[in-house]
C-alpha cells in the first residue's frame, strides 16, 4: 500500500511522509488549508502554490511551507509526487503518488461543480483512489450553481426592497469567497465578518478577483445597512454580533440544507443548498474518471459509499480518518 492510515495521519511509508496528518510530523504534504486537513506542528509543508498564502494564514510565519505548481511532480525518497486541482477552495489539491509501477490518488476534499474562486477538479488516471464521502448518500444532489446562485440574489432583493438586511451564514473559508465572487453585486452594498474579512484578504493575495466587502465592525456611526448583504461564519449565529443589523433575515449555505429540517434547526428563515463537497453523482463520476480499482474510502458517509461500489464490483473499503464533515466555521 502507498497510503496507510495510522495514528498520526495518513502515511505513505515508501516516502515517509504525511498527507493532511492530524499530530505533528516531519514531512507532511497538505490538501488544503481546512484545519481539520491543515494542523500545526509539523517540521516541514508542501501545498499546492495557490493555496499557499491560506496555509500561511493557517499555520503562522514560522512554518517552513514548499509549494509545486500544479501538475508539477518531485521526489521524495524515491516517490514521485505531484498536486492536482481539487475544485474544493483555493489552492486545493489531490496528492499523487507513482511507485514501483503503482499510482495512488488522495483526494482531500473535492466539489466536481464550477467555482471562480479556484481551480476546477481534474481527473488523475489510478491504480487506487483515497476518496472522501461527506455527502456520500443518493439523497445527496446538486442543483446547478447559477440556479442556487439566482436564489440567493432573489432572497437579498426581496428583503433590500423591505428595507431590511440579509445575513447569510456561510463557512469562512472557501463557501464565503465563493458566494461573494457569484451574486449580483448591483443589489446593494456587502458587509462581511471580520472572520470572512481575513480569509478575503489571503484570496486576495493569490490573485483571486471579489467584490468590494465592507468589514461590519468597522462601518462609520449610522451606516444604513438596510438592503445589506451580510456575509458571515455559523459561529456568528446568536450572538450580539448581530445586533447591529436590526431586523434583517438570515439564511444559511450549506449542502446540508439537503435535508428536510435542516433548516428548521438551524432556526434561519432560508436554506441554500450550496456545497464545496462533492454530491453522490459528483463522487461517483470522480471515482469512475479515475479509473482506479481500488478505492478507499475516508470520512463522511463512508460504509454506504464503499457498500455501493462494492456492489459495482470495486475493490473498495473504509479508511479511518480524523477528517471532519464541514466542521463549524471552518469549511
Amino acid at each position: 500500500m502507498l497510503i496507510e492510515a495510522t495514528a498520526r495521519g495518513l502515511y505513505c511509508a515508501a516516502g515517509d511522509f504525511y498527507i493532511d496528518p492530524w499530530e505533528p510530523v516531519e514531512r507532511a504534504v497538505i490538501t488544503h488549508g481546512h484545519s481539520d486537513h491543515a494542523r500545526p506542528g509539523s517540521g516541514r509543508y508542501l501545498c499546492a502554490a495557490p493555496g499557499a498564502p491560506v496555509l500561511r494564514a493557517r499555520l503562522g510565519d514560522e512554518a517552513v511551507i514548499e509549494t509545486l505548481a500544479y501538475g508539477e511532480a518531485i521526489a521524495i525518497n524515491g516517490v514521485r509526487v505531484s498536486l492536482h486541482p481539487a475544485g474544493h477552495v483555493l489552492g486545493s489539491a489531490q496528492v499523487r503518488l507513482e511507485s514501483g509501477g503503482e499510482v495512488w490518488v488522495a483526494s482531500g476534499d473535492y466539489k466536481l461543480e464550477p467555482d471562480p474562486t479556484c481551480a476546477p477538479f481534474e481527473p488523475v488516471r489510478c491504480h487506487a483512489f483515497v476518496t472522501e464521502s461527506t455527502f456520500g448518500l443518493p439523497i445527496y444532489r446538486w442543483s446547478e450553481p447559477a440556479r442556487v446562485f439566482e436564489a440567493i440574489d432573489a432572497w437579498w432583493r426581496g428583503n433590500a426592497a423591505a428595507g431590511r438586511a440579509s445575513v447569510l451564514f456561510a463557512y469562512a473559508l472557501g463557501k464565503a469567497q465563493r458566494i461573494l465572487a457569484s451574486i449580483d453585486t448591483s443589489i446593494g452594498p456587502i458587509l462581511v465578518h471580520g472572520a470572512v474579512a481575513t480569509v478575503d484578504r489571503t484570496y486576495a493575495e493569490a490573485g483571486v478577483a471579489l467584490p468590494e466587502a465592507k468589514v461590519a465592525t468597522e462601518l462609520a456611526r449610522g451606516y444604513d445597512v438596510a438592503g445589506a448583504l451580510v456575509v458571515a461564519p455559523p459561529s456568528a449565529q446568536s450572538t450580539p454580533w448581530l445586533k447591529r443589523f436590526g431586523d434583517y433575515s438570515d439564511a444559511f449555505a450549506s449542502g446540508w440544507m439537503a435535508i428536510r429540517g435542516a433548516r428548521r434547526r438551524m432556526a434561519v428563515d432560508q436554506g441554500f443548498v450550496l456545497s464545496d463537497h462533492a454530491d453522490w453523482p459528483g463522487l461517483n463520476r470522480a471515482i469512475d474518471a479515475t479509473g482506479a480499482e481500488r478505492v478507499l474510502v475516508t470520512h463522511g458517509h463512508s460504509q454506504a459509499l464503499v457498500q455501493w461500489l462494492v456492489e459495482r464490483g470495486l475493490d473498495a473499503s473504509a479508511m479511518a480518518t480524523r477528517f471532519e464533515a464541514e466542521p463549524g466555521a471552518e469549511t
